[in-house]
């Protein structure tokens, strides 16, 4: 059992590192949120690699009690957690200056750390996974211990490298280099499939980071809220009605998916949302992120029935299969105006998906001792999950791909979802809504979090950020005018909608010169003593970051979709240009092997270095994207180039001619 301590023992703790002493076994806790039993996939040699592997953070002298105990957790849950290793306080981000360290930014980075396992805001925390069913921070608690004690150690002339959650050690460096470089699943390209991820990952010697887990830059499912409001605003516009007594339809409330709801409140309409496990359903209820919780579709009808005639703005968790959903409001005749779905699909067999007329503990028990048995009923599932889809795009409903694998595994599943002039019979939300509308602008999600922990932080820096980009708006050009003033309206409501869970942080799509804009003015403030130190973000899913064919560059229409120049290009710019923290992994939100992402994080502390730093790093961050847009020919991109070469005539993109399609398709 975690508990509060004084900040003398959690230094003490932090600083320790992995204990000369053995600490007391684990006793399993039932009642929290655990990963599922992972597939059994080493062969007898290769487990005995796998417990070499974990034994190697420890004094031989333990070797003896601890050998027959991670051999155990890695029968029981295919993989060697260490759960005996696990801190006794509690994690959480704390204030900046609880931190032992030499870095400030050490300790900037060691408070994101700890944000992404505290257990209000990680999925899975014993595991060491934050969100998605296999994004971990680490994979095992001895890297976590070894971090934290890396981190307390580090001067700024250090850097700590991180390899797939391992800590390789502490570097010198310089004080202009990056505190920490991470990466994450970086695999040869022929190792990328899924079943080696399960390998590997067994064999402790890769993880899943997924974007914003294993980057430490996860802000519980605020950061996507912003995000899926922007999304369900403009597909209602797309389809031109009004939120208000229409439906939006979708499912998962486990990790990024738990934002659904919040974000349907906030646009206006009746959202339904399915999960399959009660306890994240009970998470998002009691955390206030859905409103009301049914669990059989005769209730869910009528009170779906009730909030049309009322016109009532509610979310509506149903807790149980979203086949059902689907095919009972279709029997209901009850019309769905917009729907998705934010499963976990990148991670199909083990998690992400639940097979309909299962029940949450028989799925459980077939995915891990008859995964061929599950993987059929999966994709039995998506082609019944599609079928009653496309009933409901045959009336009118307007459906979109969210990020999440939807297309690509009900394609591989043989679902009814081919398209006839394009690949998928529906578009994904980038293609259709983020790319064009937000991404070619350069509109992303730049996110921060109050070092200080203290709410009045927030709020400050929540007036900070509406005075600018009040301001900036005067001057933009009308053909950004909507996403200002839709931003406008979500920072001015962002107290309001109570969205903190975990850190005091916040999310604001905007481009580069609004973030930068903002940056320098919560550093001014923090110069002047108003706030405390700021940790500057984005996440991964933004301009420039990622490449991912089906999601983040599904706009990219030149062919170059599949390569992965601007994610690479991305980390190594921001590594050289001021970013405390820089990572980059495979996998992401749509699957191992199918997507590069990069992140970073930046430690603001109102000197002159800071602003420098951040004018430097920032305007690189979106830039690169939107070059890369530009020269694939995407209009909003190239006039959204064009006005940052204006504004900074240092910057020289080559702009591309356009080719008249009538001379290409009578030659």
């Amino acid at each position: 059992m975690s508990e509060d301590i004084s900040i003398a023992r959690f230094r003490e703790s932090i600083q320790t590192g992995i204990p000369e002493k053995l600490p007391a076994p684990h006793v399993y806790d039932t009642n929290v949120n655990h990963a599922p039993k992972r597939k059994k996939i080493l062969n007898a040699e290769e487990e005995k690699l796998a417990l070499r592997n974990a034994l190697r953070y420890f004094d031989p002298k333990h070797h003896e009690i601890l050998l027959p105990e991670f051999k155990e957790e890695l029968e029981k849950y295919g993989r060697i957690y260490m759960y005996r290793f696990m801190p006794k306080y509690k994690i959480k981000s704390r204030n900046i200056a609880d931190y032992p360290a030499n870095s400030q930014q050490a300790a900037g980075i060691m408070l994101m750390i700890q944000n992404n396992l505290d257990h209000a805001v990680a999925q899975h925390p014993h595991e060491l996974i934050t969100y998605g069913g296999n994004g971990a921070v680490f994979s095992n608690w001895a890297q976590y211990l070894l971090t934290m004690k890396y981190l307390s150690q580090m001067t700024d002339e250090q850097t700590l490298v991180m390899y797939s959650g391992h800590p390789m050690g502490l570097f010198p460096s310089h004080k202009m280099a990056p505190r920490c470089v991470v990466t994450n699943g970086m695999m040869i390209p022929n190792y990328s499939q899924p079943d080696d991820w399960e390998k590997f990952n067994a064999l402790g010697v890769t993880q899943y980071g997924q974007m914003t887990a294993g980057s430490f830059m996860y802000i519980g499912p605020q950061g996507i809220v912003h995000g899926t409001t922007i999304t369900v605003l403009n597909a209602f516009r797309k389809i031109k009605k009004e939120p208000t007594g229409n439906i939006f339809v979708t499912s998962g409330l486990g990790g990024m998916s738990g934002a659904q709801p919040k974000a349907g409140n906030i646009a206006g309409c009746i959202t339904i949302c399915a999960e399959m496990n009660p306890k994240a359903v009970h998470t998002r209820h009691s955390q206030g992120w859905v409103d009301v919780v049914i669990k059989n579709t005769t209730d869910l009808i009528s009170r779906v029935q009730k909030a049309q005639e009322d016109k009532e703005t509610v979310s509506i968790a149903f807790e149980g299969n979203i086949v059902h959903v689907w095919e009972a409001l279709y029997d209901a005749g009850i019309h769905i105006s917009i729907g998705s779905d934010q499963t976990s699909l990148h991670n199909p067999w083990a998690g992400g998906y639940y097979p309909v007329d299962l029940t949450f503990e028989e799925s459980n028990e077939m995915m891990s001792n008859q995964p061929d048995n599950f993987k059929k009923e999966v994709q039995r599932s998506l082609r019944r999950h599609v079928a009653a889809i496309n009933k409901h795009t045959e009336k009118g409903t307007y459906f979109f791909d969210y990020g999440n694998a939807f297309l690509l595994e009900s394609s591989r599943a043989d679902a009814d979802i081919k398209g006839t002039d394009t690949e998928f019979r529906y578009p994904s939300y980038v293609q259709d809504i983020m790319g064009p509308m937000c991404f070619d602008y350069g509109f992303g999600p730049f996110r921060w979090v109050c070092a200080s922990n203290d709410p009045e932080d927030l709020k400050k820096t929540d007036q900070i950020a509406t005075q600018v980009l009040e301001q900036l708006s005067k001057e933009a050009p009308e053909r950004i005018q909507q996403q200002m003033q839709d931003n406008i309206k979500w920072i001015k409501g962002a107290q309001e909608n109570k969205l903190v869970v975990g850190s005091q942080a916040r999310i604001l799509y905007a481009d580069a010169i609004g973030r930068i804009e903002i940056a320098r003015a919560f550093n001014k403030a923090i110069e002047a003593g108003d706030i405390g130190p700021i940790v500057l973000g984005r996440d991964h899913h933004d301009v420039s970051g990622t490449d991912s064919p089906y999601r983040e560059t599904s706009n990219i229409y030149d062919g170059s979709r599949f390569t992965a120049d601007m994610a690479i290009q991305n980390v190594i710019g921001d590594s050289f240009r001021g970013a405390t923290w820089v990572s980059i992994h495979n996998g992401g939100g749509v699957g191992w092997g199918e997507v590069m992402n990069g992140g970073f994080g930046m430690v603001i502390d109102g000197t002159k270095e800071s602003e420098d730093k951040l004018e430097s790093m920032l305007f690189w961050d979106v830039n690169n994207g939107i070059a890369r847009r530009n020269w694939a020919r995407n209009e909003n991109a190239v006039f959204a180039i064009k006005r940052a070469m204006e504004i900074n005539p240092a910057l020289q993109v080559t702009i591309p001619h356009m080719v008249s399609d009538d001379l290409i398709d009578n030659n």
